[in-house]
C-alpha cells in the first residue's frame, strides 16, 4: 500500500447526522491515483453521501464531523446517476463545454484561442469515449441516450482537470453491453492516472472494475479490502448476504399458448417528434397470467413500448388490444374501467409519489379514483395489500421521503394492484436496487403472477437476469422486435446476433472480467 502522501482525496472518521441521526458514521477512505475505489451496499448505506462529501457537498441541514482531505490541484468530477439534471436543457453541448475550454486558454494569444478550446473539447470527448463528435456538439442534452449524458458529464469533468471522479451508479438501467462500455470508459479514465470512487450496487461492474471495495450498511463500513479477497472470502455476514443474493432471481414457469391475449400488439409503428421512427413491433401477445419481459439496451425502444402500451405514448399507429378491443392511444380517452385495467409500474418510484402526503393516503386514492369504493374501504384494502408486499403499516403512514428506495417500489406496486388490472407493466423497477432489494422485489413479483387470478406482467429490463422470471421474453434492439420466445429457449439458444452478443456480453461481466 502506497504512503499517505499518494493519496489524491481521503476522508477520516466522517460523521453526518441529520435531525439527531447519523446517515454517515466514522467512515474511514483513501483514494489513490490510477484507481478505482467502489462503494457497495444497499439503498440508504450512506454511499452516496460519503461520495458527495468528497466534493464538500452534504444533505441540507447535516451536521458533519470529521475530515475530508483533498490535496494538491483540481476539482472533483461527479458524474450523477441521473446526468440530465446537471446538464442544461436549452444549450447545445458543444456551448456546455466549450464554455470551460474558453477559460484555460486565455493565456493564449487571441488569434489562436477559438481553435485551442475546440482541441481540448474534442480530447475531452475523444477520452470520454464519444464517438462522432462533432454531431454531437450540435446536440441538446435530450436529443442524447442517457449514456450519452453520462459520457457528456465525465467530458466536462475531465475538461476541468479532475483528479478525482466521483461516478454514482453510472450502470444503472443499462443493458449489458452499455455496462461494458461505461467500464471500459472508466478504466481507461484510471489508466490516465486518475482516481474514480464507483458507487454502486451491480456487483458485476463492481468487480470487473474496482481495485478496493468498501462494503456499506447503515453508514459505516463494515468490511474493506482488495476486490479479489472479499469476493473469494468475505467476511462480513453482509458482505456474504450481498454476494449470495446476487445471481438469485426466482425462475418462471413453463408458457402456455392456449387462449385469446389478454394483451395484444398488432403492426405497432412509434414516433418521436412526429417523425423519427423509435418502434416497430408487428405482433406481440401477452396471455393471461404470464409475465412477459422485454429486453435491449438503453435506446432500444422498451420504454416507448411499455408507454404505447400504457396510453402515456399516443404518437403511434398500429393496434393495442385488450380482450380483443382497441385501446384509445391516449389514456385521456381510455375509460376508467380501461385504466385500472393496464396499469404501469415506473423506474423512479420516488417521482411517481407526492412527497407531502403519507404513502397509504396516496395508495388508497387509487382504488377510489379507479374502483370507486369509499375512503375507509380504500385505505383498509390499501394497508392490507402494503403489508402482503413487505411494508408494515409504520411505514406505510410515513411520507414518501422517510422511505427506501425499495420500499417505495413496493409502495407503487401496491399502488398499481389497487386497481385491480389485468395487466401490470413494471419498467426497470429493480434497476436502481442492490441485490438484496433487488431479490425482494422479483420475488413479490414472481409471487404476483403465480397467484393463479390471471394477472399478467410486462417486466421491462435492461437485465438478463431478471428476465429469467418470465415466461417468454422479446428483444428489442434499435427500435426493431429482433427475436422472441420462450424464456428457455431465447436465453439458452438465442437466434439474433443482438441477443448473441447481450448473452456472451453478460456472461463476461457475471465472470468479472476486466472489459
Amino acid at each position: 500500500m502506497s504512503d499517505e502522501t499518494d493519496a489524491v482525496a481521503e476522508i477520516r472518521e466522517l460523521r453526518v447526522e441529520i435531525n439527531g441521526r447519523a446517515i454517515v458514521d466514522g467512515v474511514r477512505l483513501r483514494v489513490l491515483p490510477g484507481t478505482v475505489t467502489a462503494l457497495v451496499g444497499a439503498s440508504g448505506s450512506g454511499k452516496t453521501t460519503t461520495g458527495l462529501a468528497l466534493l464538500g457537498e452534504y444533505p441540507p441541514g447535516a451536521r458533519v464531523t470529521g475530515e475530508v482531505r483533498r490535496p494538491g490541484d483540481g476539482p472533483v468530477g461527479y458524474v450523477p446517476q441521473h446526468p440530465a439534471a446537471v446538464l442544461n436543457p436549452a444549450r447545445r453541448v458543444g456551448a456546455l463545454l466549450h464554455d470551460i475550454a474558453r477559460l484555460q486558454v486565455r493565456h493564449l494569444p487571441r488569434a489562436e484561442r477559438r481553435a485551442a478550446a475546440r482541441e481540448r473539447v474534442l480530447n475531452a470527448l475523444s477520452d470520454a469515449q464519444l464517438p462522432d463528435a462533432e454531431a454531437l456538439l450540435r446536440r441538446h442534452p435530450h436529443q442524447l441516450s442517457g449514456g450519452q449524458q453520462q459520457r457528456v458529464v465525465l467530458a466536462q469533468a475531465l475538461l476541468l482537470g479532475a483528479r478525482v471522479i466521483v461516478a454514482d451508479e453510472p450502470t444503472t438501467g443499462q443493458d449489458a453491453l452499455t455496462k461494458s462500455r461505461i467500464v471500459e470508459q472508466l478504466a481507461a479514465v484510471a489508466a490516465r492516472g486518475i482516481a474514480v470512487v464507483l458507487l454502486s450496487h451491480d456487483l458485476d461492474v463492481v468487480r470487473a472494475l474496482a481495485d478496493e471495495v468498501l462494503v456499506m450498511r447503515a453508514g459505516r463500513v463494515v468490511e474493506s479490502g482488495p476486490a479479489q479477497r472479499l469476493w473469494t472470502a468475505p467476511r462480513h455476514e453482509w458482505t456474504r448476504r450481498l454476494l449470495d443474493e446476487q445471481r438469485a432471481a426466482p425462475k418462471g414457469g413453463s408458457s402456455t399458448e392456449a387462449g385469446r391475449p389478454v394483451l395484444e400488439v398488432r403492426d405497432l409503428t412509434a414516433v418521436h417528434e412526429r417523425r423519427t421512427v423509435v418502434l416497430r413491433a408487428p405482433r406481440l401477445a401477452l396471455r393471461p397470467g404470464e409475465c412477459l419481459a422485454v429486453v435491449g439496451r438503453s435506446g432500444s425502444g422498451k420504454t416507448t413500448l411499455a408507454r404505447c402500451l400504457a396510453g402515456l405514448h399516443r404518437d403511434h399507429d398500429g393496434e393495442i388490444l385488450l380482450d380483443g378491443t382497441p385501446l384509445p392511444r391516449s389514456l385521456r380517452h381510455r375509460s376508467r374501467a380501461q385504466l385500472a385495467a393496464v396499469q404501469y409500474v415506473f423506474q423512479d418510484a420516488r417521482a411517481a409519489f407526492d412527497e407531502h402526503r403519507p404513502v397509504l393516503h396516496q395508495v388508497a386514492r387509487t382504488a377510489v379514483r379507479l374502483r370507486g369504493p369509499d375512503e375507509r374501504t380504500a385505505t383498509e384494502e390499501a394497508a392490507a395489500t402494503l403489508n402482503r408486499l413487505g411494508l408494515p403499516e409504520d411505514l406505510a403512514h410515513r411520507r414518501p421521503g422517510e422511505l427506501s428506495g425499495g420500499e417505495l417500489q413496493r409502495a407503487a406496486l401496491a399502488r398499481a394492484l389497487l386497481a385491480r388490472p389485468r395487466v401490470l407493466i413494471c419498467d426497470e423497477v429493480t434497476s436502481g436496487l442492490d441485490t438484496v432489494t433487488r431479490r425482494g422485489i422479483l420475488d413479490v413479483l414472481a409471487g404476483l403472477v403465480g397467484e393463479g387470478d390471471d394477472l399478467s406482467l410486462v417486466l421491462i429490463t435492461h437485465d438478463l437476469d431478471t428476465a429469467r422470471l418470465a415466461h417468454r421474453i422479446a428483444v428489442l434492439d434499435a427500435g426493431e422486435l429482433v427475436e422472441q420466445g420462450t424464456a428457455e429457449r431465447i436465453l439458452t439458444e438465442p437466434q439474433h446476433p443482438f441477443t448473441v452478443s447481450l448473452m456472451e456480453t453478460t456472461e463476461r461481466l457475471e465472470a468479472g472480467a476486466r472489459l
